[in-house]
């Protein structure tokens, strides 16, 4: 182990449950603990041969496929009530269970799976809820993009099976950031990595996992490799496209997804879970001049409207893009927002929401009423107007740094994060979000390190050499010079908030609060040295990666000026807006 990796730590959780309460089974026949592979429901949209006699309508039937067999048997009777969407307008079924909506030329029909129902997945656990209709196919596209559909079917039929786990209004939703892999060596990095964990978790077999874009990095090839990696988790998943996953080729944004809509899923849709309504936004617009740009065009924000007035008051709405609606990282960029984000927040206003995002390789755990210059500047917004977290990257940074005994890189966030997955804890409507690093567990929340004026001299010295600076040697070293020069004890606490508080002890001495570094009170980002992450920091300007220079979720305590030379240590307790604490210590040496 180098030198920047020095600090062995212990770490202790207080007030957390790292396992969801098992459900009944009743006469749903699906729980948590079962084989997924042996109790999934696997199956397909049916198609029904035609051409339909109306080439301007299409129609079919909702129905309870009992037999999961993916055909409507006779006694198996519709579901009423049930959203079915063009991309445009919304209906529900009738008391049959049957719908029609106009068609064009160009469109998918998808259905919202309810409440206490299941859609089908196929051989590689891809959630099938959805018929592309594209009579001639797409134009020529280096990847292919979609088949010739031909003539409008007779009917698209949607089956669902009945599901205790979807129903219950305890819900775990697994949400993963930008998979992002370039080429089959990150194929097997994110193998090795984050799929490998949830292979081995349970928990989410429900609610299933979601993966919020940039699926892969710009190689649509590698689509089948993906599918691959989800073979191994144990629920439904469902992906929204990101910038990497566009068929750059495409002249007209009619068809910039249709490689990703011909393996994974329609560009937005959305979906119920107990008291949750899930909404998939596909937030890239493309092409525009610079190439691509946060942005929901006409259309989908029409779906949205009329999608979210289907949805009852009492349910929780959470909205996941690619591109953030708003974000910390790009604050200032409108490029990496949401131009229509204003828009979006009417169309929500008075309902419970939590946004979600990938994109920028950071976590970002936000509150309502946070506030960012940048946010009013772009956008007129004062204030955050509901919850939003940003989910950091399955990828971390890229699949950057040094490769670990465990076969993937360190890939350190571009806010000294690492790489992992997100979880919602879903009661009811209150949500409880929990970040599992990967190759780790729910305790591992935080990074210690010093940031001394030594080391503000070396990051000064190296930041234009990302990935050929020496190591920065005795990092845990402080000399009596650099307490009189400010040196601060840091706590990266990736999921903190407005809210959370950290405390430590010198020594086992009073405990002291520390800052946080951005108060997310209206000012700017706060850039450099001084609001650095240095033990992430350290890892890449030596190995590669972006550079933790900014984050929403650093405290620093100014360590005494007068700490006797020796050995110390500071324990730091990090406790986060629920109440959840985590313990972690630091051991340093003041010199002379």
């Amino acid at each position: 182990m180098t030198s920047i990796a020095v600090a062995a730590t212990t770490l202790c959780v207080s007030g957390l449950v790292l396992a969801p309460t098992a459900h009944a089974e009743g006469r749903h026949g699906d729980r948590p603990g079962h084989s997924w592979d042996r109790t999934a429901y696997r199956g397909d949209v049916h198609v029904v041969p035609g051409p339909d006699e109306d080439q301007g309508v299409v129609d079919g039937t909702v129905f309870d496929d009992r037999n999961r067999n993916s055909r409507q048997d006779r006694g198996e009777r519709g579901v009423p009530g049930v959203v079915v969407s063009n991309g445009l307008e919304v209906t529900r079924t009738d008391r049959h269970g049957r719908y029609s909506l106009p068609a064009t030329d160009n469109f998918t029909v998808f259905v919202t799976q309810p409440a206490g129902y299941q859609v089908p997945v196929d051989d590689d656990n891809v959630a099938r809820f959805f018929y592309h209709h594209l009579p001639a196919g797409s134009p020529p596209l280096r990847y292919g993009g979609l088949a010739p559909t031909g003539e409008l079917p007779d009917q698209v039929n949607f089956p669902l099976v009945r599901s205790g786990l979807t129903a219950s209004h305890e819900q775990h939703c697994l949400i993963g950031g930008d998979i992002q892999t370039y080429d089959l060596a990150e194929v097997e990095y994110a193998r090795a990595g984050a799929f490998a964990d949830l292979a081995e978790r349970t928990d989410y077999t429900g609610c299933g996992a979601l993966f919020v874009g940039d699926v892969v990095g710009d190689d649509l090839s590698l689509y089948p490799q993906t599918r691959e990696l989800v073979r191994m988790i144990n629920g439904p998943a469902r992906f929204l496209p990101g910038n990497h996953d566009l068929d750059f080729d495409a002249t007209d944004s009619a068809h910039t997804f249709d490689t990703f809509k011909a393996h994974l899923a329609p560009e937005y849709y959305s979906y119920d879970v107990g008291k949750v309504h899930v909404v998939a936004l596909n937030t890239v617009e493309y092409p525009v001049p610079g190439g691509y740009t946060g942005a929901l065009d006409a259309r989908q924000l029409e779906w949205l409207r009329n999608d979210i007035a289907a949805v009852p008051r009492d349910r929780l709405v959470v909205v996941a893009a690619h591109i953030p609606l708003l974000d910390f990282a790009d604050s200032d960029s409108a490029k990496h927002q949401v131009a229509q984000v204003r828009e979006v927040v009417e169309i929500l206003e008075g309902r419970e929401v939590l946004s979600l995002g990938g994109h920028t390789h950071s976590i970002e755990n936000l509150e309502k009423g946070d506030s960012l210059a940048g946010w009013k500047n772009l956008f007129g917004i004062d204030a955050l107007p509901f919850d939003h977290i940003t989910v950091g990257a399955i990828s971390g940074d890229w699949y950057s740094g040094a490769v670990q005994p465990e076969g993937y890189p360190t890939a350190l966030q571009r806010d000294g994060g690492k790489p992992g997955v997100l979880t919602l804890d879903i009661r009811g409507r209150h949500v409880r979000e929990r970040f599992t690093v990967r190759g780790g567990d729910d305790a591992e929340q935080m990074a210690l390190g010093l940031n001394t004026p030594r080391y503000r001299e070396w990051f000064a010295a190296h930041r234009g050499a990302v990935g050929s600076a020496p190591e920065l040697t005795d990092p845990l070293v402080v000399s009596r010079a650099d307490l009189q020069g400010t040196t601060w004890l840091t706590t990266n606490f990736w999921m903190g908030s407005t809210g959370a508080k950290v405390v430590a002890r010198i020594d086992g001495g009073r405990p002291v609060s520390a800052v946080r570094t951005q108060p997310m009170r209206g000012e700017g980002q706060l850039v450099g040295a001084e609001h650095s992450d240095p033990v992430a920091v350290q890892q890449q300007l030596v190995h590669g990666g972006s550079v933790a220079d900014r984050t929403s979720h650093l405290w620093r305590l100014e360590l005494p000026a007068d700490l006797a030379a020796g050995e110390h240590t500071a324990t730091v307790t990090a406790t986060d807006a629920h109440g959840r604490r985590y313990t972690d210590t630091l051991t340093f040496t003041v010199s002379g």
